[in-house]
């Protein structure tokens, strides 16, 4: 068996032209394109360059680009004031704190300062909640990537034997709880999980986001299962993730790339996240105006 692979660049690529679409939409309708405003605390190189490759997109997808840079030295108040600014802005549709920050600063505080309706990386605590409780909200980019590719590809959930390796705030626990609004049967592996191999060969369907290079091979994969690999590192022979590739394509029935695989897709839920929050924001000044016109 050798496993048909995940082309997250042809997803990423549908995502964008989608979000591309909804803008053009969106300003026939209202006159005024969504904001996306990202905030870089410091001179962090691959900061720099993640930001950097956000905006563009931003830029092709239609949206404005409304970036904010703030020295390393800025303190936690001006960063809170800042955010705060973006937040009473009524031309920005979504706001993005680029992490990591400089070790003074306090970054769950300066993100909980981001309004749930404009937090388009959907890590607020507000976020955070409306998730595990199932109602609608802004949802980590990477996860509902992963969410994306397997919808695509038609993996069934429901169900389904489900083993996520990694419980970060950033993918593992949003990735588990978008699972399981899926009717998937999650299990939810870390670093004090015995016996790791045994519970990931039980997966049906297998997500790996543990930050670990190559923890996972072809001794944790299920003949056929599904794996999508989270994990990127740079190594002396290159970029690899956290499944051992050569030898899982051997086991499973479809498996992502690094790269190639669910990397393309978080910069393009990103933006689908800010025209989401864009139409939101659009329905409730329609709502506002209604209102005050019957009023």
């Amino acid at each position: 068996m050798t496993a048909e692979l995940i082309d997250g660049k042809a997803v990423a690529a549908r995502v964008r032209q989608e979000v591309a679409d909804g803008v053009a939409e969106l300003v026939a309708q209202d006159g005024q394109a969504p904001g996306l405003a990202t905030v870089l605390v410091g001179e962090d190189p691959a900061s720099e360059v993640y930001v950097r490759n956000k905006r563009r997109a931003c830029v092709a997808a239609g949206m404005v680009d409304l970036h904010r840079r703030l020295p390393g030295d800025a303190s936690q108040q001006q960063i809170d004031e800042e955010i705060g600014r973006l937040a009473e802005d009524p031309g920005v549709s979504g706001i993005l704190l680029q992490l990591p920050l400089p070790g003074h600063l306090d970054p769950d505080a300066l993100i909980d300062r981001i309004p749930a309706g404009k937090d388009v990386d959907g890590l607020t605590a507000g976020n955070a909640g409306l998730l595990a409780q199932g109602r609608d909200g802004l949802r980590p980019c990477t996860p509902s990537g992963v969410a994306r590719l397997l919808d695509e590809y038609a993996v069934p959930l429901a169900g389904a034997k489900v083993v996520v390796v990694g419980r970060s705030v950033l993918v593992g626990r949003p990735m588990a709880q978008l699972l399981l609004a899926r009717d998937a049967t999650v299990t939810l592996c870390h670093s004090r999980t015995k016996d790791l191999a045994a519970e990931a060969r039980e997966a049906e369907v297998l997500v790996v986001a543990a930050g670990v290079p190559g923890l996972i091979g072809r001794e944790s994969v299920r003949p056929g299962a599904t794996v999508i690999d989270v994990g990127i590192h740079r190594t002396e022979n290159g970029l690899r993730g956290d499944v051992r590739f050569a030898e899982t394509r051997g086991v499973a029935g479809l498996l992502t790339p690094v790269p190639g695989g669910v990397g393309p897709m978080t910069i393009a839920m990103l933006l689908a996240n800010t025209l989401q929050a864009a139409r939101w924001q659009q329905n409730r000044t329609n709502e506002l105006r209604s209102s005050q016109c019957s009023g």
